[in-house]
């Protein structure tokens, strides 16, 4: 077996100058009939180390530590101001420190438009379509420009009662002191629920989440193929994530709690991910076990269990609160899908909009800040739109689970009942839907549960509550 060759940043960009350098030349001595025949393809197998899984983390990792900030006497890499902007109680301080981390993120930005040129490029070569929208509406077997418009009336159809809840929940989290216009440093703190973390311990999340998923059917303390990475390491990312190295026997769990309720949603969410993965036939093709056409079948799985945070009775039954203390904990937790929901529909028609002006321009931040703000009443740095920005529109793919984890919870409340949420029935359910691996697209499973795949009711229904 042969080891993945990882390249220094340094050495990776002389190779990448090298392969655009021969690429460029096979096309001008086929476009000028020097060849017949193009050898672009084997150039391509050739510069494959470029674009391997191991060495585009390792330089998403040395971005990571290169960029240092000083913030109050403290020099700190960005990882770290990163989860710091998360717990910092005091509003003009996150602000303080949200500008430092903005300005030095922004320091990458033309190494991160290169990058994406040539991925792009790269994409182009394999599949054969320059154009990158028809690209990956060709590998996710959709329209996304229909999935953006029918997602933007969703929005505007729970416009009015996210009014309501952003002016709630903006003066609960962020305080009176905050700016008309809040920017969007203070994200990661308000998705803590800072103000009821008294309540959310961190301390508690890993035994509460258990549960919860025990009561489903899923013992994840004692599933050997589920390998759980829950320790609080200095350097470790905050952000929750699942790796399958090779589904279903060898998934691992990531998580780093710090306190909120954002733990236990992270926790929920990324366990529909290991379960998913784990929970896989073994006789499948590794295709349908390791590899997919696109993300929103696993999202769906992780969307489902953490929708478990917005059910009153789950807060109640967990934290010890009344019913009226619940329905409004709950509360703040809708108010935040509707927040992250309505910020990710209108990242799709900005990122639609930058590829398709790509070409031309290649990459300006026109639209993105505008586009956010009018959504979530929240402000984006314009400058901020590349770090942003996801491959092969993984937004879309959040946004297709996001209607069918709610057409899938509608169908779970129908069937099932009230207590879907903690239901063995409910894990039967799940348990043979993870059996199919990433076999089936996110449109196939709107059809099994009775819905069109562009059914925004269900979601709006969520949405509005």
């Amino acid at each position: 077996m042969s080891v993945a060759v990882v390249r220094t940043p340094a050495e990776y960009e002389e190779r990448l100058r090298t392969y655009l350098f021969e690429r460029a030349e096979e096309v001008r001595a086929v476009r000028v009939g020097e060849k017949e025949v193009s050898e672009r393809a084997a150039i391509v197998a050739a510069y494959s180390d470029l674009f391997s899984r191991e060495q585009l983390d390792a330089l998403r990792s040395a971005e990571a530590e290169a960029g240092r900030i000083v913030f109050e006497g403290e020099e700190m890499p960005l990882r770290t101001a990163q989860a710091m902007l998360a717990v910092l109680p005091e509003y003009a301080r996150r602000q303080a420190l949200g500008d430092l981390h903005g300005d030095a993120s922004a320091g990458f930005n033309e190494g991160r438009r290169e990058l994406i040129a040539a991925e792009d490029e790269l994409a182009a070569d394999l599949s054969g379509i320059a154009d990158p929208i028809e690209r990956n509406e060709e590998e996710k077997g959709i329209s996304i420009r229909d999935l953006e418009a029918r997602l933007r009336k969703a929005s505007e159809e729970s416009t009015q009662p996210f009014g309501v809840l952003r002016d709630r929940w903006f003066e609960r989290l962020l305080g009176p002191e905050r700016d008309e216009i809040p920017a969007s440093y203070h994200m990661s703190y308000m998705r803590r629920l800072s103000p009821l973390e008294a309540t959310y311990t961190k301390e508690r999340s890993v035994e509460v989440c258990m549960d919860t998923l025990s009561r489903l059917g899923f013992d994840l303390a004692n599933d050997d193929k589920i390998r759980l990475d829950l320790e609080d390491r200095p350097q470790k990312s905050p952000r929750a994530c699942v790796i399958a190295s090779d589904a279903p026997n060898v998934v691992h769990l990531i998580t780093r709690a710090q306190g909120g309720l954002h733990d236990y949603q992270a926790f929920l969410h990324e366990a529909g991910h290991a379960l998913h993965y784990a929970g896989c036939d073994p006789e499948l093709p590794y295709t349908f076990r390791n590899l997919s056409r696109d993300h929103a079948l696993t999202e769906i799985y992780s969307f489902i269990l953490e929708s478990i945070s917005r059910e009153p009775g789950w807060h109640a039954e967990y934290f010890g609160l009344s019913d009226e203390e619940a329905q409004t904990n709950a509360e703040a937790t809708t108010f935040l899908e509707a927040l992250l929901y309505r910020r990710y529909a209108a990242k799709l028609g900005f990122e639609l909009e930058f590829w398709g002006r790509f070409g031309e321009d290649g990459g300006t931040p026109d639209g993105y800040s505008e586009r956010l703000g009018e959504a979530t009443g929240i402000f984006y740095r314009p400058d901020g739109f590349l770090a942003d920005m996801d491959g092969g529109f993984y937004s879309a793919d959040y946004l297709r689970a996001w209607i069918r984890s709610a057409q899938l919870r509608e169908h779970l409340l129908k069937d099932v009942g009230e207590d879907w949420w903690r239901s063995p029935e409910t894990g039967e359910r799940l348990r043979a839907l993870f059996r199919e691996g990433t076999q089936p697209a996110s449109e196939e499973i709107a059809a099994r549960i009775g819905f069109d795949p562009l059914d925004t009711k269900p979601l709006v229904s969520e949405l509005s509550e």
